[in-house]
């Protein structure tokens, strides 16, 4: 089981087994909702990702349409992402997280949109979008 919370600990979640994966988006939503060059996620299954405790102090922002970005309305930490279009997952910010997920990044996304003073010099793939998730065939 993962543990995770936001800065004040007033939000906090649980997933049960391994993310599906990990990768580093560059696009500029998430920069702006971050505050930072690009942030890390692990894709999760919503059917094994639970707020338990804190709901009352998730705030939600419609980033883009039918996509909500979670943050605690107290700390304003970023928790989590879900959309429609991968309403099977949910992407949770790794910087919440309490303990190592076992997993490393497997790619950087939105490139294109990439931060000017960032260079990007590992070897992992590099995807001008991001990889298309679907429920019959996981990351």
């Amino acid at each position: 089981m993962l543990r995770g919370s936001c800065m004040c600990k007033k939000v906090k979640y649980e997933i049960d087994g391994e993310p599906h994966m990990m990768y580093h988006c560059h696009c500029g939503k998430c920069r702006a909702a971050s505050g930072a060059s690009f942030v890390t996620n692990i894709i999760v299954a919503t059917n094994k990702f639970w707020v338990v405790a804190g709901r009352e102090h998730l705030s939600a922002y419609e980033s883009s349409p039918n996509k909500h970005r979670y943050f605690c309305s107290n700390c304003g930490s970023p928790v989590y992402s879900h959309g429609q279009t991968t309403q099977h997952y949910v992407a949770v910010r790794c910087g919440t997280l309490e303990s190592d997920p076992g997993i490393r990044p497997t790619h950087h996304s939105y490139v294109t949109s990439k931060a000017a003073w960032v260079s990007i010099e590992d070897a992992l793939p590099q995807y001008t979008e991001r990889p298309t998730l679907t429920p019959q065939s996981p990351p």
